[in-house]
């Protein structure tokens, strides 16, 4: 029990997990604006941004996010000299938030098109017969109730997306929880065991919220038919 709590005093494991937190909101965020575009030109009248929007969603979807991860350091960062800030812990957070964001787009993306399968065809003509134009459509009629019956998979999505944040270390953030796991066990390779609790028992109490939370809202927010 004493080499059990000396791991708390010797690593700032709440802070790492607050840095998975941030990286997590700030993904969110970013790819849900994505997302929102994405979706919208798949729906869209125009060919060539329907097609746009298929060939990123397929290939992000299929890509790993260690690749996506690796590449934003090697490729975004180091060859092409695009970077966030001159100082490297700013510079590699941004770095990750950007190839989660555009890794989980894909999967926003994807969810609310599950959600706009639940709108009737008869909205749309509705909003054709009243004059309203494609835009005005999606963004008064269609995409709200789009987002009520993609709670669930968005949900699960963001989720999903809490737990890739530990790829962040592939980014070179140096402050995330499985940075810091690793650099625990490395140096008390006899308490294994406790060190993996900690972090499960961490991201359990963090996910677990939310799927309580994304099941309430899903439930409260489905629309009656």
């Amino acid at each position: 029990m004493q080499d059990f709590m000396q791991l708390f005093t010797s690593y700032n494991i709440p802070g790492a997990f607050l840095v998975n937190i941030e990286i997590t909101l700030w993904s969110v965020l970013f790819s849900s604006i994505i997302g929102v575009i994405l979706v919208t030109m798949r729906i869209c009248p125009v060919s060539s941004l329907r097609m746009i929007a298929t060939v990123y969603v397929e290939l992000f979807k299929n890509m790993p996010l260690t690749i996506i991860m690796v590449f934003m350091v090697l490729g975004v960062y180091a060859q092409l000299k695009i970077g966030f800030s001159s100082i490297f812990e700013v510079n590699f957070f941004w770095l990750a938030v950007a190839g989660l964001s555009l890794y989980t787009a894909a999967f926003v993306c994807e969810s609310l098109r599950s959600g706009l399968n639940t709108v009737p065809v008869g909205q749309a003509e509705a909003c054709r017969a009243l004059g309203l134009n494609f835009f005005q459509s999606a963004t008064q009629v269609i995409l709200p109730q789009t987002f009520c019956g993609s709670v669930a998979p968005l949900g699960n999505t963001f989720i999903a997306l809490l737990k890739n944040s530990t790829v962040a270390a592939a980014a070179s953030v140096a402050t995330e929880t499985s940075t810091m796991m690793s650099e625990m066990i490395e140096k008390h390779a006899d308490l294994i065991v406790p060190i993996f609790l900690i972090f499960a028992c961490g991201y359990i109490m963090l996910i677990i919220p939310i799927g309580i939370l994304t099941t309430y809202l899903s439930n409260k927010l489905a629309v009656r038919r």
